[in-house]
């Protein structure tokens, strides 16, 4: 008898999973996210699973961990200072793929070097400009280098990565390591996000590996990848960006064991996100143009997952004039009033009475800002450092910390780098009030909705007439923007081009009409043809309606709620190994695979080189990674031209992927 172990750290909840024998769910646990120190809140779901069953420690022979917590990071564009180095590139290059968006004012630096496209040397390095630059920058965590055509020949971006760390102790992110394909500024954009995660995937590590070795669990620690496959910790901490997704693909693994079906959409909801893929085959599909998330599309390999701002701890906000109703939910994520009246009750309590007895409603009421619990002192403004020593490590009435508008944007600037909190009213609040949940503080969470209430929305009416009355309202938005979601995802899916953008399409009155069921002189029906399978802990409450809304059958498997922590674990170590042969003249053919281009006499010489390497790199690193009885896939891509009645070869990709189920450790 053998037992493994999943965990899935999310914005609001870990989860704890074991399985007995890798066939059957025997005990599981969730736990509050404790963000100001992962260790307790994962300490606390291990340890409660473990408990259940009596389970000793040394018992348990494998560990696998999948997380939101880079997915959320950057959905709430949140993350480290970080310093981007671009060789052979133009400034206007920059303005590509999001680049400034993603550098949020970081500093970078354009210099001399790249190689062409054939992996030869376009212009050497400089070495002085880049020692000088890294030797002025302060404040930075890690370092982002892309060098142009760096997956033809990576020469510079190694060159560069020396010189950075021989004149700091910071982390270097080359692009060259995070993808094979070209397309310098989107591999840039993808090196920027990789350095910005690096401390904060370091750290759940660092805190996970902590909790296992004081529970006595020797077993081997894997992490969960974006395309649902594992990875060493190791290797998870070295390349954090491919993380992103992690728990989402996860959710599909774990989707794929709990209900055994091959065709479906799985719509995953938690406190800060709703993940939305397509199983097909029994497997998620992959989105071949990268992992995108939240404004950002990048160059990781992940399943193809549409990732919404729009969670169960979503903050409820007044929209005034337009359509949809009169209130939106999300994208940012805040501290429920009910789990933050549950830390701090008196407080919470005293200040909702005080805003209750007043009778002009105010935009700072149920509303209330805590820092973080950081270990370091944050780099501030004047200004924004003023405010910071106004929030306390407790929760403060917004109105308190607030006392202009300059304030409040630096309120939302301390948000955004992870050092404060802010708490509001959610759809969990509302489920609390309707009796769909009880985790929390029901009291706190009635007040805070009888406060919103009070608002007026776009035609001047009052909200709602009623405490459940508003609570409805709220879980009815969350409802309508559940299915709004999965129909984009659906349209940007579907092979038909139905002329214009899937965001449209799923809001097009034709759409709502369908939905319906409109039958007059015209019939129209929409809806989705696939099962949902509905994952997450709050998927029963909210999940039915949406399978009502969208005029289909919706799964809620036994155990949903602990879906990710199960796929973290019942998944394969996949390696894939890419490599490109070039044809630059007729009869040379040049093979490129992490360093500077190899020649060939002919096509078939290349490939079979090219194959073998990669097949050893691929093995080597599955290994690595915890793999046993690997297998071996080989694809080959090659492209042809026909020049006056020849077929001349023009380029040819071989994509080797090894992959095995962790070795299980024996006690």
């Amino acid at each position: 008898m053998s037992f493994i172990l999943g965990v899935d750290t999310g914005g609001t909840y870990t989860d704890a999973v074991i399985l007995e024998n890798e066939e059957r769910v025997i005990a599981f646990s969730k736990s509050l996210t404790t963000h100001s120190d992962l260790s307790l809140g994962i300490g606390s779901a291990i340890k409660q699973a473990i408990n259940q069953k009596n389970i000793k420690p040394e018992k348990i022979s494998l560990v696998s961990l999948s997380t939101t917590l880079a997915t959320n990071a950057l959905v709430e564009e949140q993350g480290d200072r970080v310093a981007l180095i671009m060789i052979g590139f133009k400034d206007s290059d920059l303005e590509k793929h999001s680049i400034f968006d993603a550098l949020s004012g970081d500093p970078f630096l354009v210099i001399e070097g790249g190689h062409n496209y054939a992996g030869f040397e376009k212009n050497p390095l400089d070495k002085i400009e880049l020692s000088s630059w890294v030797s002025k920058v302060t404040g930075i965590s890690a370092y982002a280098v892309c060098s142009q055509f760096a997956v033809r020949n990576p020469e510079h971006e190694l060159e560069a990565a020396e010189i950075i760390r021989k004149l700091t102790d910071k982390p270097v992110s080359l692009s060259h390591q995070l993808s094979a394909k070209l397309n310098g500024p989107k591999r840039a954009l993808t090196a920027i996000l990789n350095a910005r995660l690096i401390a904060l995937i370091d750290l759940l590590i660092i805190k996970a590996e902590y909790v296992l070795e004081n529970l006595g669990i020797l077993a081997p620690l894997m992490v969960v990848r974006g395309d649902g496959a594992l990875i060493s910790a190791a290797q998870a901490r070295e390349k954090p960006i491919e993380t992103i997704l992690s728990g989402p693909a996860a959710s599909i693994v774990g989707a794929r064991w709990l209900t055994g079906e091959n065709e479906a959409i799985v719509s995953d909801i938690g406190g800060t996100t709703t993940d939305i893929a397509v199983l097909m085959g029994g497997k998620p599909a992959i989105d071949p143009r990268g992992a995108s998330v939240g404004p950002y599309r990048t160059m990781v390999e992940a399943v193809a997952m549409y990732t919404f701002g729009l969670g169960g701890d979503s903050e409820v906000k007044l929209k005034l004039g337009g359509l949809g109703g009169d209130i939106s939910l999300g994208p940012k994520r805040v501290v429920p009033i009910s789990l933050a009246a549950s830390i701090e009750p008196d407080l919470i309590h005293q200040t909702l009475d005080s805003q209750l007895k007043s009778e002009t409603p105010n935009d700072f009421d149920a509303r209330f800002v805590r820092r973080t619990m950081s270990s370091k002192e944050p780099i501030l403004s004047e200004r924004d450092h003023k405010v910071y020593k106004r929030v306390g490590n407790q929760f403060s009435p917004m109105s308190d910390v607030v006392k202009s508008r300059l304030d409040l944007q630096s309120v939302i600037k301390l948000v955004s780098m992870g050092v404060a909190q802010i708490s509001a009213l959610t759809p969990s609040d509302a489920s609390h009030v309707l009796g769909k949940t009880n985790a929390w503080n029901k009291e706190a969470a009635t007040k805070a909705i009888d406060l919103f209430s009070r608002r007026r929305g776009g035609s001047g009416e009052l909200l709602a007439s009623s405490t459940e009355q508003m609570a409805q309202k709220i879980v009815r938005q969350l409802t309508e923007q559940t299915s709004s979601s999965i129909l984009e995802m659906a349209f940007s899916e579907e092979k038909v081009d139905f002329g214009d953008e899937p965001d449209v399409l799923a809001k097009h009155p034709m759409t709502r009409f369908g939905l319906e069921g409109y039958s007059d002189l015209i019939k129209v029906e929409v809806g989705i043809s696939k099962k949902i399978v509905g994952l997450g802990a709050s998927a029963p409450t909210y999940y039915p309606a949406v399978g009502d809304k969208l005029n289909c059958e919706v799964i809620l498997p036994e155990y949903a709620g602990v879906a990710n922590a199960i796929g973290a674990v019942v998944g394969k170590i996949v390696m894939r190994e890419s490599g490109v042969i070039s044809s630059p003249s007729e009869g040379k053919y040049l093979a490129h695979l992490d360093g500077k281009p190899v020649n060939f006499k002919s096509e078939k010489e290349a490939l079979k080189i090219l194959e073998e390497k990669l097949t050893e790199k691929s093995i080597q690193k599955a290994k690595e990674a915890g793999a046993e009885n690997v297998t071996v896939n080989i694809d080959r891509e090659i492209k042809t031209a026909n020049i006056e009645s020849r077929t001349v070869f023009v380029e040819a990709t071989v994509l080797v992927e090894a992959s095995g189920r962790p070795r299980i450790s024996k006690s």
